[in-house]
Formats: structure tokens, C-alpha cells, sequence
């Protein structure tokens, strides 16, 4: 391997590169206690510099109740004890800096944890307190009080629970989520400084970017009207006054070279682009391609839409197939819908894991051929399917809310495997994983795949290497059969064959790469991708 390329010579290193999301509780566990932990991805980043990624993007690593995935805060400047320590991800930082590889942390500013200092002292302090400012704390309707202040819906896809919790003292306060996570009052000045010097911590530790969770939705109608009869503008959602906030947050970035990423959930291609005006966010993610169908048509309109939206702010498109929250690519492109939605979710949905490898191959070379950046979710570089999760070991409190209904998202946080003939897979040493593997996880493992060159790690391995010869210039389709993409960008080619048939290669003077071997008269088998040199 080459010497690495130390983190801060490359401004835009951004714009096109791969970044890998480790979601630290299911990575690798140092410490033999049955979790994931900062000491276990420290261990592995020489596997991650052999991948090849430009960027690893951390999910919360902070103190965290853990009522939500980490996505509850307590503190925003300590790690939870459960990963590690604060000096830990300072050397995890700097490790993965000297092997090239920049960090990316998450920042969930629409809510923090109920065991966060702010909220536990305006419990404490009572209604019509100061302290209550912080959050939106509100007297309830009916006679007495007894109804929520509104009717807004809860975030959590399926929930059939309210986003208000009355107290003792009788005020309700609002929680788009779950009730562990009260939302913070965007409109109070201290809640913007506490969280611009929070980005400041975190860029002087060194790392080189910020996701944000949620970003859509800090800011409220200070009025908190019923959504039903206030529908537009909406009363939480994409609201103007964001705008403001992130190009304050853009100027604390520019001081220390650092990027954002936006997680931003919107159907208006218009008001999604507004975010990435040159003085607000970097990034967003891309949902319109990771919940798009295997299907031809409706990929190609994903990409021409997604790469139309951002021309015009200059920023760079975002490509993601799964992530913590959605079905693993593998068994969601072996099901009979092949899109996804979180509406849909349902337990004993059938999949066939052999179409769904062939198929999440190939969109692997789709992805990571397209102009701009590509996130990989830990573990779909091994073909991970989402696993069956038993009733009684499901954590997620998404599976909760929706009354039992919903499967929960722990299916694709599962530890992953490395090594097939160790205890659980090589995931740790002593303690059985917080969350059970299923039988058949170490076929999957690290160490198998290494020595298959025709196993998905080779193949990701290869692709991230080679990916650079698709240059940095625009897609330009070319003719192509139904049912089958094929593009071009500098002098290389893509194809990728959603079509019934195999289906002929366009000229080219060599095959670069394939997601799986080409048919005898070396045409392109379905579900089969291939890279070509002009």
C-alpha cells in the first residue's frame, strides 16, 4: 500500500469520496464485553485502509442512555463508557488520520437524551421556568388539561404513540421521537451557541466532518398548531428559519476546514437543493436512490433527478444502497418489492439471498461509478443480509412504538463476523453479542472472504480501487437496451443489466471489472454489472 495521503492537503477530498459508516456498538468488540467499542475499531482500521474508504463516519459514540441506538445524548464532549474513553477517540482520530483516513462524527441537534444535564434541571425546576425554555414544555388542553397540546405526528414510521409526555407537575413536553429524547427549542440563542461550540470541540479533536441527524427538523412554529389544520407552511418540518441555522454552522465549519453531511428526508427536489447553497451544508443523503426498486427505469429517473437537484448549488450528489436505520441491501433486492419504505416494514417478508447478492453486486458497481460520494454501511461490503431478530432479544424501540407491528431496525445492526472459526465470529472474545447472530453469520466472515477473490470484499476492494478511472467529469447515457443502464464518464464505461436476458456489452477495448462472470459469448448476464475501458 502507498504512503497515505495526510488528511487536510485535499480540500474537496468530499466531493467524490467513499466513506465508510461505523456504527461502533456492532463493529468490533476490543474489550470481549459483548460490544462494540473504540479499542475494536482501532484494531481494525488496517482492514479499513485495505478497503481502500477516504472517510469512516462515526453513529453517536456519546454517553448515551441508549433508549435509541445512541441517539439519545447525555454529553456531547464524553464518550460513552460502553466504547471507550474520550482520549480513545482522540488517538482513533489521529490513528486513522495516518493511515489517510478522515472521521466524520454525528451530531443529533433536534433532541438530546432525558438524562441530558438541560433536561434533568427543567424537570427539576418546574413550569414556567427558564430552565423549560431549553425544550418545549407546554400546558395541555381539555378542562383539566389532560389532552396534548397538538396533534402532531411521531417520527418513528408505524408509531401509534403521542409526541407529547405530561409530568407530574402537569405540562407536557414534545418529543418527536421517543419519549427519552425531548426536543430542544431552536429558537432559544443558548441552544444555537451550546451547539456551535460542540462543533468546535469535535473540529479541534481533529476530525474532518459533521452529519446531522435529522436535519430537517429543529425548527418549529413557535405557536406549535395542530398540523392538520396548519398544514403549510409545516409546523416542524423544513421550515425557513433552518436556513439561518446552518449557514451559521457553515461558518464555524469554514474555520476549520471542516464538512457537513445532512441527513434530509424532503419529496421537494427545490426545497432539498436549498440546503446545499455554497454558504449552508456540504452533503445530504441521497433517499431517492437507496429507496429506489431494482428496476431500470426508476434508477436511471433517481440518478437524473438526483444529479438535476444538485447542479444547480454546485454541490456534490450523495450515494448510499443501505444504512443503520434500512433493510440490508442483499435481502431487501431479493424480495418481491425491491424498494423501500419504512411504512412497509413487516416481519416474515421472504427473500431469496442469491438474487439479492447478484442484484446488491451489481448495484455496488452502479454506486460507486456514479459522479460523487459513495456511503458504505459497515457490512455490505461482506453481502450481509438483514437478520431475523428473535422476539425476545429485539432492543429497538422502533419495533416498540408501532406496537409490535414493525420488526425494528436491530436486523441490520447485527455484530459483524471476522473470523469464521473464533466465538461469535470473531466479533469479540468472552461475552455473547448484544445482539445474537444468526446461524450461518461466520460463512460471511472477514477472514473467509480475504482469501476468495470472487467474494464481495474482493470486490469492493477492487472497485474502491479502481474507481477513479471514471474521473471527475459528468454521466452521459448511452443507448442501451430495455431493461439496462450504461453510462459513460471520462474514457470508462458502466453497464448494468436489470433486464430478463443477457444482454450485449457496448465497444470497449477491456473489461476493467464484473460483479459476476460474463456468459459464455461474453455477453452481460442479468443482474450483472460490468466496468469497461473505452
Amino acid at each position: 500500500m502507498g504512503q497515505p495521503t495526510p488528511a487536510r492537503k485535499d480540500p474537496d477530498w468530499w466531493r467524490d469520496a467513499v466513506i465508510y459508516q461505523v456504527y461502533v456498538r456492532s463493529f468490533a468488540d476490543g474489550d470481549g464485553d459483548g460490544t462494540g467499542d473504540l479499542a475494536g475499531v482501532r484494531a481494525r482500521l488496517p482492514y479499513l485502509a485495505e478497503l481502500g474508504v477516504d472517510a469512516l463516519w462515526f453513529t453517536p459514540w456519546y454517553l448515551s442512555p441508549l433508549k435509541d441506538g445512541g441517539y439519545d445524548v447525555a454529553d456531547y464532549r464524553t464518550i460513552d463508557p460502553a466504547f471507550g474513553t474520550l482520549a480513545e477517540a482522540e488517538k482513533l482520530i489521529a490513528e486513522a488520520a495516518g493511515l489517510g483516513i478522515r472521521t466524520i462524527v454525528d451530531i443529533v441537534p433536534n433532541h438530546v437524551s432525558d438524562q441530558h444535564p438541560w433536561f434533568r434541571a427543567a424537570l427539576a425546576a418546574g413550569p414556567g421556568s427558564p430552565e423549560r425554555e431549553l425544550f418545549h414544555f407546554r400546558p395541555g388542553r381539555g378542562p383539566h388539561g389532560e389532552l396534548p397540546p397538538n396533534d402532531w405526528p411521531s417520527q418513528f414510521a408505524g408509531s401509534t404513540e403521542p409526541v407529547w409526555t405530561r409530568l407530574p407537575d402537569g405540562d407536557w413536553y414534545l418529543h418527536l421521537f421517543t419519549p427519552e429524547q425531548p426536543d430542544l427549542n431552536w429558537a432559544h440563542p443558548a441552544v444555537r451557541q451550546e451547539h456551535e461550540d460542540v462543533l468546535r470541540f469535535w473540529f479541534e479533536r481533529g476530525v474532518a466532518g459533521v452529519r446531522i441527524d435529522s436535519a430537517a427538523l429543529l425548527a418549529k412554529d413557535p405557536d406549535l398548531p395542530d398540523l392538520a389544520a396548519h398544514p403549510e407552511p409545516h409546523p416542524f418540518l423544513d421550515r425557513d428559519e433552518l436556513h439561518d441555522i446552518y449557514r451559521s454552522w457553515r461558518r464555524v465549519a469554514d474555520e476549520y476546514d471542516g464538512v457537513f453531511v445532512g441527513e434530509v428526508w424532503l419529496p421537494d427536489p427545490e426545497r432539498f437543493a436549498r440546503y446545499l447553497r455554497p454558504d449552508e451544508l456540504h452533503t445530504a443523503f441521497n433517499f431517492s436512490f437507496l429507496t429506489c426498486p431494482w428496476d431500470a427505469g426508476r434508477l436511471r429517473t433517481a440518478i437524473d433527478t438526483t444529479l438535476a437537484e444538485h447542479a444547480p448549488v454546485g454541490a456534490p450528489a450523495t450515494w448510499v444502497l443501505c444504512n443503520h436505520d434500512v433493510t440490508r441491501t442483499v435481502t431487501r433486492y431479493g424480495r418481491a418489492d425491491t424498494a423501500f419504505d419504512f411504512a412497509t416494514k413487516a416481519f416474515g417478508t421472504p427473500a431469496d439471498l442469491a438474487l439479492g447478492t447478484r442484484r446488491a453486486r451489481a448495484a455496488a458497481l452502479l454506486s460507486l461509478a456514479l459522479p460523487g460520494a459513495v456511503y458504505l454501511y459497515q457490512g455490505e461490503e461482506l453481502g450481509l443480509p438483514e437478520a431475523d431478530i428473535p422476539l425476545e432479544s429485539i432492543q429497538d424501540p422502533m419495533h416498540f412504538r408501532s406496537g409490535g407491528t414493525d420488526p425494528g431496525r436491530d436486523g441490520c445492526r447485527v455484530p459483524l463476523p471476522w473470523a469464521a472459526g473464533l466465538p461469535y465470529a470473531g466479533f469479540g472474545s468472552r461475552e455473547e453479542p448484544w445482539l445474537p447472530q444468526p446461524e450461518g453469520w461466520p460463512s460471511y466472515a472477514v477472514d473467509r472472504q480475504r482469501r476468495d477473490p470472487h467474494s464481495t470484499l474482493s470486490l469492493y476492494r477492487t472497485a474502491i480501487a479502481l474507481r477513479r478511472v471514471f474521473g471527475d467529469g459528468p454521466l452521459t447515457w448511452l443507448p442501451a437496451p430495455d431493461g439496462v443502464l450504461a453510462f459513460a464518464r471520462a474514457d470508462a464505461l458502466c453497464v448494468v443489466n436489470l433486464s430478463a436476458a443477457s444482454a450485449p456489452l457496448p465497444a470497449h477495448s477491456r473489461l476493467l471489472l464484473a460483479s459476476g462472470p460474463l456468459d459464455p459469448t461474453a455477453r452481460l448476464p442479468q443482474d450483472t454489472a460490468a466496468w469497461l475501458r473505452a
